[in-house]
């Protein structure tokens, strides 16, 4: 978080605020409150208080929830206390983070809801995730009620499509692996369409993706397995129709939306007292 925070200031301030710096005293002093402009989930919370931590070790920054719980439109998020050139300096940066990782959260949220009441299965994130903030967004599905998928390719084996096409076969595939990794203790396999769902099922797969099937044959699937396997659905999921995909009996449902393209929650900062007196 601390290289990913530093890389973020330096790309927002560079070598000094200009308009900051030509209108605010150097000894202003000022309170500001973040607030939420829409419902949902907040998240990035810890984020936002080493961002101001960082410009200003005095900043006094008094959280009025906790990252992962509902807000709603006119919610006080955080209450600032610090030198105001700190807090213009963060705020942009701040609001950056919060923004995305609470419209992560909230999305997540709407499909774990979608589906929590009825069906058991667990809601996955990805890895579309934006580069360089991956543990951020992956933290922000999880506080959004969702799972980690794999974190990066040194995590877990995963032979997907073009794996296979590479290797001429599922079986092939899995030899492959098995000979240069010896004892994998896990192993999933992406699979098209039920033949390959059966050749993965002959091979010992620990976990099966369906990619890209339709309900049909989700539900064919979950036939064939018979819960010897745990299944995953990816591709082509919404909030429209994961409900239903969830209905088939799938144990899991990974859906790149949450971080590729989540919509940001409307946070804005709004100052409010100002000093001259310094701290």
């Amino acid at each position: 978080m601390d290289a990913v925070i530093q890389q973020a200031l330096r790309e927002d301030i560079g070598t000094g605020d200009l308009t900051g710096n030509a209108i605010i005293p150097r000894n202003s002093h000022c309170s500001a409150r973040v607030v939420a402009k829409e419902p949902g989930i907040v998240a990035g919370l810890a984020v936002a208080e080493q961002i101001f931590l960082c410009l200003h070790e005095k900043m006094q920054f008094f959280s009025k929830c906790e990252d992962g719980t509902s807000v709603n439109t006119g919610d006080l998020l955080v209450h600032l206390d610090g030198p105001t050139h700190a807090i213009i300096e963060g705020e942009r940066t701040a609001l950056n983070f919060l923004q995305r990782m609470s419209g992560i959260a909230t999305l997540t949220r709407k499909f774990v809801d979608a589906i929590s009441d009825d069906f058991p299965a667990i809601i996955l994130d990805t890895r579309k995730t934006a580069p360089g903030l991956r543990a951020l967004d992956k933290w922000a599905v999880a506080l959004g009620g969702g799972e980690n998928h794999r974190f990066g390719l040194d995590e877990a084996v995963l032979i997907k499509e073009n794996h296979i096409r590479i290797a001429g076969g599922i079986g092939s595939a899995m030899e492959l692996v098995k000979r240069k990794l010896g004892d994998v203790a896990f192993v999933e396999i992406e699979v098209r369409d039920l033949d390959e769902l059966t050749e993965a099922l002959h091979q010992k797969a620990d976990r099966v993706m369906l990619d890209n099937m339709d309900l049909d044959d989700i539900r064919r699937a979950v036939e064939i397995t018979d819960q010897r396997v745990p299944l995953e659905v990816s591709g082509n999921v919404s909030l429209e129709n994961v409900s239903e995909i969830a209905s088939t009996g799938v144990n899991f449902i990974s859906v790149g939306q949450l971080t590729h393209s989540p919509p940001a929650l409307d946070i804005t900062l709004l100052i409010e007292e100002i000093s001259t007196d310094g701290l």
